[in-house]
């Protein structure tokens, strides 16, 4: 142990000698560093830059979107978030309690947005607008609540939508945010005076506990 000890002592002391005594070696090799440091961080700027410049030009038209997969479709979602300058991430999983995608804007407001991908002329009924609603604010902390779908809405789904300020994204929409590359803000209207009164409401209790029977008309079809 004291053995190990003494080496170790003398190594860091041989060490200490060969810098002071041969500043030169040190002086190149800290210039080696500041160099390689400076290459790497050149290197870190151009590829982000690289990455935004591919993402702002980033399109997806809806024959590309009706041949995704679900999961595809979120992870489109998510890239067309980050396009329009929004730090999202992917959290689409089983048990994601409704959240396929979530964001921050520079406001620094919560973005939760729930993709169905759907089959052609496939319809979103309003369970799922139910389902954002008791989980998008108490679950992820939601300022802003979205469904986005390739295909439409019933009409049961855009009133229940409408009355939890829930925004919904049909195939419209969607061709206008990812076909025609308008901001998703500036889809949603989400200007500054305007985004307190967007705000996600809590669910309401009376239609928690009394949720309007199904109907053939409100029948969904997801893949």
């Amino acid at each position: 142990m004291a053995f190990t000890g003494l080496l170790a002592f003398q190594g860091i002391r041989a060490v200490i000698g060969l810098i002071f005594g041969h500043w030169y070696i040190t002086a190149s090799l800290a210039g080696c560093a500041v160099i390689a440091a400076a290459v790497w961080y050149r290197w870190i700027l151009a590829a982000d830059r690289r990455r935004t410049e591919r993402l702002a030009a980033l399109r997806f038209g809806l024959p590309e979107i009706d041949a995704m997969t679900p999961t595809e479709f979120e992870l489109a979602t998510r890239d067309l978030m980050i396009r329009d300058g929004i730090r999202a991430r992917h959290v689409g999983q089983r048990g994601d309690q409704a959240a396929d995608v979530i964001g921050r804007d520079h406001t620094g407001d919560v973005i939760v947005v729930q993709c169905k991908h759907t089959t052609t002329g496939g319809r979103v009924g309003s369970s799922v607008v139910y389902q954002v609603n008791g989980t998008a604010q108490p679950a992820h902390g939601a300022d802003i609540a979205v469904i986005v779908t390739n295909g439409s809405f019933t009409r049961d789904a855009r009133r229940h939508a409408q009355a939890f300020r829930i925004h919904l994204l049909g195939r419209d929409e969607l061709a206008r945010w990812a076909t025609d590359g308008l901001t998703l803000h500036r889809l949603l209207r989400l200007s500054p005076p305007l985004r307190r009164w967007r705000r996600l409401r809590h669910t309401s209790p009376r239609l928690t506990r009394h949720p309007p029977p199904r109907s053939a008309s409100d029948a969904e079809r997801f893949e």
